[in-house]
Order: C-alpha cells, then structure tokens, then sequence
C-alpha cells in the first residue's frame, strides 16, 4: 500500500502510538485526521505536523460517544474529500481484577477498547469501499493474545478486537478494503500510568502493578508505530510488536493452557 497522498483517520491520536503514527504517516506523505478525547492532546499532535506538508484536521471526539462518532465521518470528508486508511488505537485500562472491577468501571472500559473500534469501522466503512485501496488497522494488545490475572476487563476488550478483526477480514476478502490486527508488546506510553484504579484496591497492589508497568513497557512508541507503518504498506494481516508479543503467542499457540506458569516468572516483579 503506497501511503503517499492517502488519508488516514487515527483515533487515540493525542499521545504514545497515536501520535507516533500520525508522525510516521506524514513522513510518508500521508494526510490525517487526528481524533483524540483530549485538547491539549491533540493540539500537541497537530502542532508538530505542522510543518510537514500535509492536510491536519483535528477532531475532538469520544470513541465511546455514539453520537459523536456518528458525525465524525461527515467532518473528515469536509476536510479531506475521502478516507483510504481507519486506525482504531484509541484504548483505556483498568487495574484490579475481575472482583474488584465495578460493573460500570468493566461495561465502560468495552465502550471505548472494544465497542468504539466497531463503531468506526461502521461508520466510516462505507467511505473506505469508496477507495480503490483502502485498510482498517486495529490495535489490540500483547494482552488480545495472553490472560494475565488482574487484566481481566482489558483483555475481555482487546481479544474481542483481536477477534473481530479476523472475522471482518474473512468477510472484506475480495474487496478493496483490507483488515490489520496489531498486538503491540511493551510500549512505553502513559496507559498504565493512566489506568483507572477501582476502589478497595491497595496501595501495595498499585505499587506492584507500576513495578510490572515499568519492566513491560520499554519500546518506544516511535518504533512500535515504525512496525506498524510498515506491516500497512506490506498488507500483513496481523502484527506482532516487540520480542515479548512474539515470545507471548509462540508460548500460547504451543501450550494454550500451561503458557502463564512459564511467563508469570518474567512478568510477575
């Protein structure tokens, strides 16, 4: 896929990968539209393109707002006249386990990791059949491939993404628009140190799971969004970023159920 000239919508653009991307595609000539829930944010993105020869729109929008997600495609094809390239990175986590995740806290995290990638698919795949070559890139996680305990509202959502991918995949073979699902391994962004901490968890635990947040998270965000670009430009139809996804699926594929007592060791601080 030749990026030069096309259009990409890239959610989560506001910081980490989103960001990343956003700087890699316009280095390969591709316009953006930037979507992020944060202002700061997305200024922050917009403003270190601004110099890159590129078309820039902004969109200040929450992925798990139907209704805002509803108008988004009408915005960007008033700013860019067509979309060729749908990046659905935009994520949240939550730390505590499944007991100690409200039902709210749970039901909100799938809205935005899960329930918001296929609303924009829905609402911006019509525009995508429109291009003679078009790609949905997904990004689920190290955790859309492996369980870990206390991830269990997060990997709910990013196996579902993982799943959802390779079935609209199946369904798109044949037409113009092409489906990728990334499961970026330790990525130093801010979503750990952002994750929301339900109430009843202990200092202690939040201490033990920024110790674990902080030997996992290593690669820099510009790297990760390097794989990535270039897995888009290859058509691949899923990526595996960094040693420890690659490690992470040969365990799962080779022992499905024994895999966490051989990686608990590395992961567990």
């Amino acid at each position: 896929m030749q990026l030069k000239n096309r259009v990409a919508v890239i959610t989560g653009a506001g910081s980490g990968i989103g960001r990343a991307l956003a700087m890699g595609l316009a280095q390969r000539g591709c316009h953006v539209a930037l979507v992020d829930v944060r202002p700061v944010g997305l200024q922050e993105t917009a403003s270190r393109l601004t110099d890159s020869g590129i078309r820039i729109s902004q969109h200040l929008l929450d992925v798990a707002s139907k209704e805002q997600v509803a108008l988004l495609p009408e915005a960007v094809m008033a700013a860019h006249s067509k979309v060729d390239l749908l990046i659905n990175n935009a994520g949240v986590a939550i730390g505590g386990t499944f007991e100690q995740t409200s039902e709210a806290d749970f039901d909100q995290l799938m809205e935005i990791n899960f329930h918001g990638v296929v609303r924009m698919t829905r609402a911006f795949l019509p525009l995508l059949h429109a291009s003679d070559h078009a790609r949905i890139v997904n990004i689920s996680s190290l955790f859309g491939l492996i369980a870990p305990a206390g991830q269990t509202a997060y990997c709910a959502s990013k196996f579902a993404v993982r799943g959802f991918s390779n079935a609209l995949r199946h369904e798109l073979l044949g037409s113009s628009v092409g489906v990728t699902v990334v499961h970026p391994g330790g990525v130093a962004t801010e979503i750990a140190r952002n994750a929301k901490v339900p109430a009843g968890v202990s200092v202690q635990e939040i201490e033990q799971h920024q110790k674990l947040a902080q030997k996992m998270l290593r690669m820099p965000p510009d790297k990760a969004a390097s794989i990535m670009i270039q897995a888009i430009e290859q058509e691949r139809a899923r990526v595996l970023v960094g040693f420890d996804a690659k490690v992470a699926s040969l365990l799962e594929r080779v022992f499905p159920v024994a895999y966490w007592r051989l990686l608990a060791r590395f992961m567990l601080p």
